[in-house]
């Protein structure tokens, strides 16, 4: 390794954070610092953490993309039977995190989570590109397969029984809609001094408090 770990340092200096800039409801707040991701050419700004566990407490993270975002929460979809729907539906609770490093911002989310309905899960399977609906159709997703031949087998008999017809969502394929109780957002700040507001939701109302970093 010619650095040392304990040498990698980055000084953090694009914007601050306060409490007067900021707006009430944390999802407008949120829309804002997406747009700007957006603006200033972060690569894949729906790209976010998710993380779950089993009811034993065994914890697993991936990343996965937000499909939505709006007053009843976050939007990403998945297989069902994957593990992270296995856990889910053992216990409905997750957390989320977006890391933009390009204007050193990070936002964490955490909440319970409950499945969109079936209109809306065939509504945005049917949006996907046409490889993308086939693979959510053939995959097993999270199952122990042999190789990668496998897999090709699958999409090759798929695509054979499938003729000129289109791909139908699947039963055990679909969204899941994460409502927060917690949502950080965190600005990188010189000196390690970094700016961490939090929205936590009392009741039906939205506390905003600031965090030591």
């Amino acid at each position: 390794m010619t650095k040392q770990l304990s040498d990698l340092r980055k000084e953090y200096m694009f914007a601050s954070l306060d409490e007067k800039s900021i707006d009430a409801d944390p999802f407008v707040q949120f829309s804002t610092w997406f747009e700007e991701a957006i603006r200033v050419g972060v690569a894949e700004p729906n790209a976010m953490v998710l993380s779950t566990s089993d009811i034993t407490g065994n914890i697993s993270a991936r990343v996965v993309l937000l499909k939505g975002t709006d007053q009843g929460g976050f939007v990403f979809f998945s297989n069902y039977q994957s593990r992270k729907g296995l856990q889910l539906a053992s216990n409905p609770r997750a957390a989320l995190t977006f890391y933009w490093h390009d204007i050193e911002r990070q936002i964490r989310v955490e909440g319970k989570v409950r499945k969109v309905t079936r209109k809306e899960s065939i509504a945005y399977f049917n949006s996907r590109p046409s490889d993308s609906r086939v693979s959510a159709c053939v995959s097993p997703q999270s199952a122990i397969i042999p190789d990668r031949e496998f897999l090709e087998a699958m999409r090759e008999g798929y695509l054979l029984d499938l003729g000129d017809s289109t791909p139908v969502c699947p039963k055990n394929w679909g969204g899941y809609r994460l409502k927060p109780n917690l949502v950080e957002f965190w600005q990188g700040r010189a000196g390690r001094l970094h700016d961490r507001l939090r929205y936590r939701l009392a009741g039906k109302q939205w506390v905003v408090e600031r965090l030591a970093p």
